[in-house]
């Protein structure tokens, strides 16, 4: 049993830094974009429209001329920036509403499960294309969009872990020493729940980006003429027998990006195992 554990974090530690080391490249010519493009990625040269990748062009040129590095790597200066930020406030109150119902129970717990278990009767996808129509395309949409749904998926592994902690001997004994509530949750159950919501939030990362790529294909996510890779991968959808490039290198990226975070979410399971 020792030896399988040492296997599991050793082969957990592997495969984080493999998904850290593809994130960070990735960031890191994400923020060097200026330095490593040497055009505007909203610079038109009609004189070489849908040029095929290389020379001068290692991605090739779009439809109008506009150079599909600069637009790739501008675009993620965009998409991983939202991806990030947009997490931010459904991961906290997620998992602080996920404790405290799932420790005190009773009607909080009800009004939560009630709650998690009412959105995700519907079909996730749908949920969020309807709730991002209705509050408008554009970054704000999108924030608006995972503040409104973003947080179950949290609430729900927060509130699973932190029931199973309730009745355990060592929360007695804090309440016994004098601990209050608020604090046992705090220093004792949320260190506990933690990794839990840090490997899930490196999955929902995934699948979020695959949802600003889905409402940028569908017209209603970062706005033009901002680079977005969904955005270009519709642009590109036309030229699919004639200019593979515009759709598959976004693609590619969305589906890099994604393995990345995968890497990271499994190795941090192995190692917290």
């Amino acid at each position: 049993m020792k030896r399988q554990r040492t296997r599991a974090a050793w082969r957990g530690r592997l495969t984080l830094w493999i998904g850290l080391l593809m994130m960070g490249a990735l960031a890191l010519s994400a923020l060097l974009a200026p330095v490593i493009c040497r055009f505007d990625p909203l610079e038109q040269d009609l004189y070489a429209f849908l040029t095929p990748p290389g020379g001068e062009h290692p991605f090739g040129t779009d439809q109008l001329g506009r150079d599909m590095l600069s637009r790739v790597l501008y675009a993620a200066r965009v998409d991983l920036p939202v991806m990030v930020l947009a997490e931010i406030a459904p991961f906290v109150i997620g998992v602080f509403l996920g404790m405290v119902s799932g420790y005190f129970g009773g009607r909080v717990e009800w009004f939560v499960t009630l709650a998690t278990d009412t959105f995700i009767a519907f079909p996730y996808y749908l949920l969020v294309v309807v709730v991002a129509f209705a509050t408008g395309a554009g970054i704000h949409g999108i924030f608006i969009t995972f503040m409104l749904v973003g947080w179950l998926v949290y609430a729900r592994v927060a509130r699973g872990v932190t029931a199973s902690l309730r009745g355990a001997e060592w929360v007695a004994s804090a309440k016994l020493t004098g601990y209050s509530d608020l604090r046992i949750i705090a220093t004792q159950v949320f260190p506990n729940v933690l990794p839990q919501a840090v490997v899930v939030l490196m999955t929902d990362m995934a699948g979020l980006l695959a949802i600003i790529v889905t409402l940028g294909y569908l017209g209603i996510g970062i706005t033009p003429p901002t680079p977005d890779w969904g955005a270009m991968i519709a642009e590109g959808q036309n030229f699919m027998t004639t200019a593979w490039w515009l759709s598959v290198i976004p693609g590619l990226m969305v589906v890099y990006t994604g393995i990345g975070l995968s890497f990271i979410g499994d190795g941090l399971a192995d190692v917290w195992r």
